[in-house]
């Protein structure tokens, strides 16, 4: 049975030498972790550190090859999600599952659905009963009748707390929890997690935002290369000390010194509108972006980015208005014509949009690229140019893996995400849609992707940034723009601008200076 701690508490979670092989790679190596009631434990580490696969393992998606787990003191064998559920252990996820068609009841008692007497239909009073009341309890108040897809970001989160503590989870995986938030939204979840530890819940909050974690956590566990390596305590160790027991170097900066900016514009858009059905998605959009800039797009997510990439790549048909690439007309463009003029694109959800997650590591190389040397020789595909390409990514961008034969959904996210920052940028684009580039990737792998995109400014390029994270979207762009409700409503100063006056902005609540 578990020791308790030294003040007498016994572990909410104790995991002891863990150990998870996967063919060619070990996972997890002796992993220890011990999380105490009614705290918020943060685990840190680099992209392939084996964070993920350690919760997966207390969460049951995992069987360890080696260890022991111990729930409140008890030693278990967790076979599937449902016995975590069942021991009170519930994650939610950095992508987010909800359905946008359903309402926030409907989405929260998904697979628990409280029946009516005789076992008929479903008991919404009780189920709406139930969520107001864990709303109001841990400061989670969310509308069960609204539908999620009004719902921002903000709120999705809430639902998806809210979902495992309707199922009575009383220790919480939170992954990558404030990656989509504006600072608003943070001091918030922060907030709710107070409540939720106040009344003796145990959170295990990951993420690679060090002064967040250090803001909330209440102790830190760093991970490296598979395997645990310290525990550090919030309020005596520094973002730096983390970094360099994360990845053994410093703490990087987004920040951009000279201007490369340029007079030379490379993608122009004048006056576009993109509907759905009646609704205005994008209402008179005009900006110009050029060789030598990084530009930057600010906005909640929900309002706009992400159609408005979708029209520039041609993957959207705009309503009206025009798309010009250096000059030359191309709103009737292809998305495969686009690519081929010099598109470059780091999809928002590489998942959906930037992968194929059961093929190989090289032929996720030719994706987007398959009429481009050295993907192709004549009308084939050059096998044996795409696989030596991507040896070639592998080795400059420290993409982690035993093979480039292994499936792209075996590698961690950062590692993929830098899969593909490599692929796109091995094309010599002109123009680079960047889309939350360094989502889910550690410090390193964070480091090394702002300096590339500030080496190919320098060089030329011109760069449409969107960002989550307000730092690295002030610090890295030369000039900034906020969206709201599909509109162009401010333009701001980089160089002055905070990242609370920023997101007041983006949610209207304030003007940006």
């Amino acid at each position: 049975m578990p020791e308790p701690s030294e003040g007498g508490a016994v572990p909410a979670v104790e995991l002891t030498g863990i150990t998870k092989r996967f063919p060619g790679v070990v996972a997890n190596h002796d992993v220890n972790l011990r999380v105490l009631p009614g705290t918020v434990h943060a685990v840190v580490g680099e992209n392939g550190a084996g964070k993920s696969t350690l919760m997966k393992t207390l969460y049951g998606m995992h069987k360890p090859d080696e260890g022991t787990i111990a729930i409140n003191g008890e030693q278990v064998v967790l076979h599937s999600p449902s016995d975590a559920i069942a021991r009170g252990v519930g994650m939610v996820h950095q992508h987010f599952m909800l359905a946008d068609n359903l309402t926030v009841l409907e989405n929260v008692v998904l697979g628990a659905e409280p029946r009516r007497w005789g076992g008929f239909g479903l008991n919404r009073g009780a189920a709406r009963a139930k969520i107001r009341e864990i709303g109001q309890q841990y400061g989670l108040e969310v509308d069960p009748d609204t539908m999620v897809e009004r719902l921002g970001v903000g709120d999705r989160q809430r639902v998806e707390i809210i979902k495992v503590l309707y199922r009575g989870a009383r220790i919480l995986v939170l992954d990558e929890p404030t990656a989509v938030l504006v600072p608003q939204e943070v001091d918030a979840l922060f907030e709710a997690l107070n409540v939720l530890k106040g009344q003796g819940l145990s959170i295990i909050f990951i993420s690679h935002k060090l002064d967040e974690v250090r803001a909330v956590a209440d102790e830190i566990t760093v991970m490296r290369r598979g395997t645990t390596v310290a525990t550090a305590d919030p309020k005596t160790v520094s973002s730096r000390q983390l970094a360099e027991l994360m990845v053994g170097s410093e703490l990087p900066s987004p920040q951009t010194s000279d201007s490369t900016v340029t007079d030379r514009a490379v993608l122009e858009l004048s006056g576009i509108n993109l509907l759905d059905d009646t609704r205005h998605l994008l209402r008179d959009v005009t900006l110009t972006i050029r060789a030598g800039e990084v530009l930057g797009l600010a906005g909640v997510e929900g309002n706009g980015q992400a159609e408005l990439v979708e029209a520039i790549m041609g993957m959207r048909t705009v309503e009206s208005g025009s798309i010009r690439l250096a000059g030359e007309e191309i709103t009737t463009w292809s998305t495969r014509r686009r690519r081929e003029a010099g598109f470059g694109y780091i999809p928002e959800d590489r998942h959906r949009h930037g992968l194929l997650l059961d093929a190989p590591l090289w032929e996720n190389r030719v994706l987007g690229h398959q009429t481009r040397s050295p993907n192709v020789r004549g009308p084939l595909i050059n096998r044996s140019g795409a696989r030596a390409d991507t040896e070639r990514i592998v080795r400059e961008y420290d993409v982690r893996t035993p093979s480039i034969d292994v499936v792209a959904s075996s590698l961690s996210g950062g590692n993929q995400q830098k899969l593909i920052v490599g692929r796109e940028m091995s094309g010599n684009p002109k123009l680079l849609i960047a889309a939350h580039p360094t989502r889910g990737v550690d410090v390193g792998a964070q480091a090394a992707i702002w300096d590339l995109l500030r080496n190919a400014r320098a060089e030329g390029l011109a760069v449409l940034l969107i960002s989550a994270d307000l730092d690295e979207l002030i610090g890295l762009s030369d000039s900034l723009t906020v969206i709201l409700r599909g509109e162009l409503v401010a333009e701001v100063d980089p160089s002055t601008v905070t990242p609370e006056q920023l997101g007041s902005a983006m949610t209207g609540a304030g003007e940006a200076a």
